[in-house]
């Protein structure tokens, strides 16, 4: 990882808890100007704030705050002079925002009438959400929330890329489409759950598609659909997506 603005989306889509490190203050001499950050793991980092004793340091202390699971930011000035072995003679104001990994992660295919009402219903829940679709002319349209939203040329290549342990909801505007990427999330044995959106005939079609294509019964039997909570009514999208996120947020670690 090099780029600190791509490591916080790849990093939080893998799970990976991280931190980042922002030069909040820079008086004097100091190796890099206030605004500058980079990205810290357990064993990795994006991008740089200078390097020498001073961002060695805040590696270490960086790392310190993900072995103690710490949560709220902080802040630490840094004097550098010939003690911390950097003779800049400036000072610097250091901010630590470790970045946990979401309780629920979510890959959700589908951008319609459902799909939409369940990102604006998942927005401040401790949720992450990796949200994709086909069609660009959706980019065109008011989408909701900071969700952002995924255009690509196949849906279904996008399994492959999902990292283990994420729930997988499958809402697209085809059947054809949602039955590609069931197929495809079947052929993974890594994932925390596969649900479709749709009626009990729906399923019955596929599994009965995808048995004569020798996908095993107990696979087949892990896929949820219809999905929502049970006991939830209502055939409204928003009806429909306040069951689903009940039922994502029930599935979720404590």
């Amino acid at each position: 990882m090099h780029d600190w603005r791509r490591a916080l989306i790849d990093l939080e889509t893998a799970g990976i808890p991280h931190v980042l490190v922002t030069i909040v203050t820079a008086q004097g001499s100091t190796p890099r100007a206030a605004g500058t950050k980079m990205v810290v793991t357990a064993d990795g980092q994006a991008d740089t704030i200078g390097g020498g004793t001073l961002e060695r340091q805040a590696i270490d202390r960086a790392r310190r705050l993900l072995a103690e699971g710490a949560a709220e930011p902080i802040l630490e000035k840094q004097i550098l002079g010939i003690e911390q072995d950097q003779c800049c003679g400036g000072a610097t104001t250091l901010l630590f925002e470790p970045l946990m990994v979401p309780t629920l992660r979510l890959a959700l295919f589908g951008a319609g009438h459902v799909g939409r009402a369940l990102v604006r219903l998942l927005e401040g829940t401790d949720t992450y959400v990796l949200w994709i679709d086909e069609r660009p002319e959706l980019l065109n349209e008011p989408l909701p929330g900071r969700t952002p939203l995924r255009i690509v040329a196949d849906p279904a290549a996008e399994v492959a890329t999902l990292p283990a342990g994420m729930h997988v909801r499958v809402m697209t505007h085809s059947h054809s489409r949602d039955f590609e990427i069931i197929d495809a999330l079947l052929a993974r044995d890594d994932l925390a759950s596969i649900g479709l959106i749709g009626s009990k005939s729906k399923w019955a079609n596929f599994r009965s598609r995808l048995r004569k294509m020798g996908v095993a019964e107990e696979d087949l039997d892990a896929v949820i659909c219809p999905i929502g909570l049970p006991g939830v009514g209502g055939k409204r999208p928003a009806e429909i997506a306040i069951s689903v996120a009940a039922e994502l947020l029930s599935l979720r670690s404590s």
